[in-house]
Parts: structure tokens; C-alpha cells; sequence
């Protein structure tokens, strides 16, 4: 897995490099502000993508001393960065956009230079769809990140090239200054987005992905013997993911049957998910006057109230740092 991520993380920075040239070949042959613009992100792709590299190399090594939960969460700093080039990259093209329209520069060979756009854009398009995709099936935001930042270049450069068109029809050359100030606020509103993600995993904000997938797993595999599920937190690092909850057995249940019933809690939820998983159980003994009223478990010979009501086990009730009987009283 982690040998795929880092042939596709190469693999864009190669392409992204060659873009650059071309995009800057471009830029040089037209003076075009706009096709600046584009020439100025693919600079981004390519810093973006080296960090990238790293990162993913980094994420992939074991947890040691210093890092017991692995080096998952450089994904997200990495995420982090390319978000801030983008910004930076869009407050330049601002700049560069308003000096344009002041002190014009004239245009030339805008066929040639849209033609070569076009190609850019078509790759970075296509690399741009493979590197999400492999990115959810690897559960990597920064292939994620890439991929995403290339399909915003790939929409940019399309919109770049049906502007330019304008400009060739018409004849208006200070529209490129036009294109080039809407473009960068499109970059700016995307380098936002990812830098939120990018914070929101730094500071282990809720996933409710990761949680809901967690609980579907939980419900697919549920045991009658598993009477409550509680206090559960689940965070993911990169392709790590680390799960702690609280688990309610009967309380006649022997330190072998406990531990049997935590291993196969552990294992559901291991074999659900393609990285690395980590589970904390904490097993609970049930309360009879609590729990009695819930439990699934059938010919209980401790029994001491009658099952009443079946929980549905949910995101909600489960992340709750306290038992269901709260949620059957207020039933």
C-alpha cells in the first residue's frame, strides 16, 4: 500500500514538472496574465508534490518511541502546506492581475499558447481523477490533496482557455486581467478548503465518515453478548485509523470469555479496514437494574428484569461516555 502511494506521489511530481515548463513556455511566447496564472499553480504542484513525497515516506514508517501513534498526521501538515501555496499563489496572481491592467503588455501567439494549455490541462485532468480515486481506496488525504489540487488546475486551465478565446474573437486584451483576478479567487476559495481539512485533522476535529463506518462495522457484526457500547472515539491518522470504546458484558462472564469477546470485537473491525487499525477495549460488567431492560442476551439465567426494548446502537448513542439506560429511560 504504501509502495503504490509512493509510485503515484512520484508520478505526479514528474508530471507536474514537465507542466510547469510547458505552462511557463506559455506564459513566454504570449505575455498572457492569465496563462500566467496557470503557470504560477503548476509552481504549486510541483513544491506540493515534493513535499508530498516526503510525507507519504514519513507516514509509512512504523511507530516508534517517540511516536506511538505512528506518523500518520504529517498527511494532514502536508495537506496543509500545498493549501497555503495555493493561497499565496492566489494573492500573487491578484497582484500580478491589477499591474496587468495598469501596464499592459501586448499579447501575441494566443492560439499556440491556448493549444498548449489545453494539452496541460488534459493530463493534469486525467492524473488528477486517478490520484482521488487511489487516494479513498488507499485512504490517503495527501494522494487525496494532490489529486484534488490537480482537477482545480485541470477546471482552471479549461476556463483559462475558453477565455482566451474570448479575447481572440473579440479583441479585448485587457479581459485577460479580468480572467486572471476571477481565477485567483476560485484558487484562494480551494487552497482554503484544504488547509480547513488540514487543521480540522491536526486538531483531531470528529470525522463522521471514519465514525460511521465504525459503527456500520459494529452493527454488521453485533453479538447478543455485547449488551453496551459506549465512550467510543475513533480518530484517523493518514491511513491509520485508532478506535477506543467501552464494551458491556454480563458480568459472569470469566476473564477468558471477556477476553474472547474483546478479541472478536477487535477483529471485526480490523478485517473492515485496508490500514492499519488499532483497538482499545474497555470492558464494562453489566448492571442488572440498567441493563437487564436492553439485553439482547437470550435464557440469561441472572436476569432480573425483562427485556423491554432493543437500542438501535447509532454515531449518537455511541460516542456518549455513559451507559444506554439513559437512552431507554427517555424511551
Amino acid at each position: 500500500m504504501e509502495r503504490e502511494k509512493t509510485i503515484w506521489i512520484r508520478v505526479s511530481f514528474i508530471v507536474s514538472f514537465v507542466l510547469l515548463i510547458i505552462k511557463f513556455y506559455s506564459y513566454y511566447i504570449t505575455n498572457s496574465t492569465a496563462i500566467l496564472t496557470d503557470a504560477l499553480e503548476s509552481i504549486v504542484n510541483v513544491v506540493a508534490a515534493g513535499f508530498a513525497t516526503y510525507s507519504i515516506y514519513l507516514s509509512s514508517k512504523p511507530r516508534d518511541e517517540n511516536h506511538p501513534y505512528g506518523h500518520g498526521k504529517i498527511e494532514f501538515f502536508s495537506a496543509g502546506v500545498e493549501g497555503t501555496l495555493i493561497i499565496l499563489a492566489g494573492f500573487f496572481i491578484i497582484y500580478q492581475s491589477i499591474y496587468s491592467i495598469f501596464f499592459p503588455s501586448e499579447l501575441e501567439n494566443l492560439f499556440q499558447g491556448v493549444l498548449l494549455i489545453t494539452i496541460s490541462g488534459t493530463v493534469n485532468g486525467v492524473l488528477g481523477l486517478i490520484l482521488q480515486k487511489r487516494g479513498k481506496s488507499l485512504n490517503s488525504i495527501t494522494l487525496e490533496a494532490s489529486g484534488k489540487h490537480l482537477m482545480t488546475d485541470t477546471l482552471t486551465s479549461f476556463l483559462l482557455v475558453l477565455g482566451v478565446a474570448v479575447i481572440l474573437i473579440t479583441g479585448y486584451q485587457f479581459l485577460d486581467s479580468v480572467i486572471a483576478v476571477i481565477f485567483s479567487f476560485y484558487i484562494l476559495y480551494s487552497g482554503y478548503g484544504l488547509v480547513r481539512k488540514s487543521v480540522a485533522g491536526l486538531m483531531d476535529e470528529l470525522d463522521p465518515t471514519a465514525i460511521d463506518s465504525t459503527v456500520k462495522t459494529i452493527n454488521e457484526n453485533r453479538k447478543a453478548s455485547w449488551i453496551d457500547i459506549h465512550n467510543m472515539r475513533v480518530q484517523q491518522y493518514g491511513g491509520d485509523r485508532h478506535i477506543d470504546l467501552h464494551l458491556t458484558l454480563p458480568y459472569f462472564f470469566d476473564l477468558r470469555e471477556v477476553h474472547d469477546e474483546v478479541e472478536g470485537l477487535e477483529n471485526a473491525l480490523e478485517d473492515a479496514w485496508p490500514g492499519v487499525m488499532e483497538v482499545f477495549v474497555h470492558a464494562d460488567p453489566c448492571i442488572p437494574e440498567k441493563c437487564c431492560h436492553y439485553c439482547q442476551m437470550k435464557n440469561c439465567k441472572v436476569r432480573e428484569y425483562p427485556k423491554d426494548i432493543k437500542i438501535e446502537w447509532t454515531s449518537l448513542n455511541m460516542s456518549k461516555n455513559q451507559k444506554h439506560y439513559h437512552d431507554f429511560i427517555r424511551q
